[in-house]
């Protein structure tokens, strides 16, 4: 059975047990599982096969009879799969290569077969309204053009406000191109400029951000990595400059596949389409005029996940929403969070340091994931947690965000704002910022060093400051949690506050 239904999502989708999606698409297929369809989806199982099924559409009008052979052998071991995770949901999707190949309804009658339920074969509108839900999703504040290049299309959508414009789909995926172009760059060059004068409204992106996504993209944002030493290895957000991404994506167009092998951070596998997508994203930038490139690690997929999802569901910050999954995960008492968002608001009101409403829901994060180091060895807590942090599958944050949460992680557990650890974390932060987690880092810590990690406790405390002092207030009944350790742990956050300690009973 399949469905092909550009206008119609999937039924809502269940938050709880495993939830998986196989994506048939043009270069591989792949199964990825989610603990469950949330607003923060967690991967915990994943993997990719290259079947290239789209490799010979352009030349023959069918997919790819090698490709064929390992879509199905592919399939049938992630319906096996589907039966041993016990996976409750399942949505299987296919895309560009089976979509455009004369002999693609007989090749999803035989993976249709494998599951008792429909193939959904997405029309090129509905790809890129996934691929744009994707975006949003994980970036909900996203304001720019989405292009989600595989390998036989690209589909690029405007994003504004948290809506989606009507998007295109273009026959310029890298095996199509290839195909096409007969191996030829200049050639393709000519066809992509072709595909892409077609379209009008190019150029009002002019100055806004491209959301990458695709394989071939991530890769090339690596490199970037690479290039410049950067001290984190997580994809997802990561921006390059228009210039840098314009200058790289030409470099790669002209190196030949042994000097590509020889760029340790990218998969041999992608070697053959890397040129020809540098190719089209070197292209868009020039038709668009796009400030910078976003990479990012959520795409169709996750647009999946995100479209069946109730609108309350929908509506929910993905970052919070994330970091209280982390914390469920590691965390002792991942309830204390609020308690610490709640107990921390005095020191960063008016009255303290202040805050931004976008600095307001960093230390709302911080806070949930105060506790996620305590499990480890005294000694490395401090380190162990800013790695946690920093290497967190969370979205919804940008790569300074993320060092920040990082900065307070560490300092929950260190006060030393000098340590040799946080290497590049203190220069690519802001002083301000720097110094703002620091302030937090040791406002948590002398939270936990006052409850013992115990619920209830906070709440009958108070934490103040003005401008000469930071003050700690307890009621009467429970003065005796005041010792030693406290006082320590509060004078130090006075002093870098550039304070005075003071405590109140009463």
């Amino acid at each position: 059975m399949t469905s092909n239904s550009p206008g119609k999502g999937p039924a809502h989708t269940s938050r709880k047990g495993p939830y998986g999606i196989i994506d048939i698409g043009s270069n591989s297929v792949r199964l990825v599982v989610y603990a469950g369809a949330t607003r923060s989806p967690v991967p915990i199982f994943n993997e990719k096969v290259m079947a290239g099924l789209g490799r010979a559409v352009a030349r023959t009008g069918k997919l790819d009879e090698q490709g064929v052979e390992r879509a199905i052998k592919a399939v049938r071991r992630f319906a096996a799969l589907k039966r041993e995770i016990g996976i409750k949901k399942l949505d299987v999707v296919a895309t560009a290569a089976v979509r455009d190949a004369a002999d693609g309804p007989d090749f999803l009658k035989k993976i249709a077969a494998f599951f008792d339920q429909e193939v959904r074969l997405l029309s090129g509108e509905e790809e890129a309204r996934l691929a744009a839900s994707g975006i949003l999703s994980a970036i909900p504040d996203a304001d720019g053009l989405v292009g989600d290049l595989g390998g036989g299309s690209l589909e690029l959508v405007a994003v504004s406000s948290g809506t989606l414009a009507p998007g295109i789909t273009l026959p310029l995926g890298p095996l199509r191109l290839e195909a096409a172009s007969e191996g030829n760059l200049a050639r393709a060059g000519e066809i992509v400029d072709e595909e892409l004068k077609k379209i009008e409204w190019l150029s009002s992106m002019k100055g806004r951000p491209l959301y990458a996504v695709g394989g071939v993209w991530r890769n090339l944002a690596r490199i970037h990595m690479a290039q410049f030493n950067y001290p984190v290895r997580v994809l997802h957000h990561y921006v390059i400059p228009q210039r840098d991404a314009a200058q790289l994506a030409g470099l790669l167009e002209k190196m030949g596949p042994k000097s590509l092998a020889r760029i340790p951070d990218i998969s041999s596998r992608r070697i053959p389409a890397l040129p020809y997508g540098a190719l089209v994203l070197e292209r868009l930038l020039a038709a668009t005029g796009a400030s910078h490139v976003v990479v990012s690690s959520f795409g169709l997929r996750e647009g999946v996940v995100y479209d069946g999802l109730e609108a309350e569901e929908k509506r929910k910050d993905p970052l919070i929403e994330g970091c209280k999954d982390l914390a469920g995960r590691l965390a002792r008492f991942p309830e204390h969070g609020q308690e610490l968002a709640s107990w921390t608001e005095a020191l960063f009101s008016d009255g303290g340091f202040g805050e931004s409403a976008a600095q307001k829901r960093l230390r709302h994060a911080a806070c949930i994931l105060a506790d996620i180091g305590w499990y480890v060895h005294p000694d490395y807590r401090s380190h162990h947690a800013m790695q946690q942090i920093l290497l967190a599958p969370v979205v919804g944050i940008d790569h300074p965000g993320r060092m920040f949460l990082a900065r307070v992680g560490f300092h929950r557990h260190e006060g030393n704002a000098e340590a040799e650890v946080l290497g590049d974390l203190t220069s690519r932060l802001s002083k301000e910022e720097a110094y703002r987690a620091r302030i937090l880092g040791l406002a948590l810590r002398l939270a936990f060093s006052l409850c013992a990690a115990r619920l209830g406790v906070l709440p009958l405390t108070r934490l103040r400051m003005d401008e000469k002092c930071v003050r700690l207030e307890l009621p009467k009944k429970i003065e005796s949690f005041m010792g030693e350790t406290v006082q320590k742990r509060l004078n130090a956050l006075a002093k870098a506050a550039g304070r005075t300690a003071e405590v109140v009973i009463g």
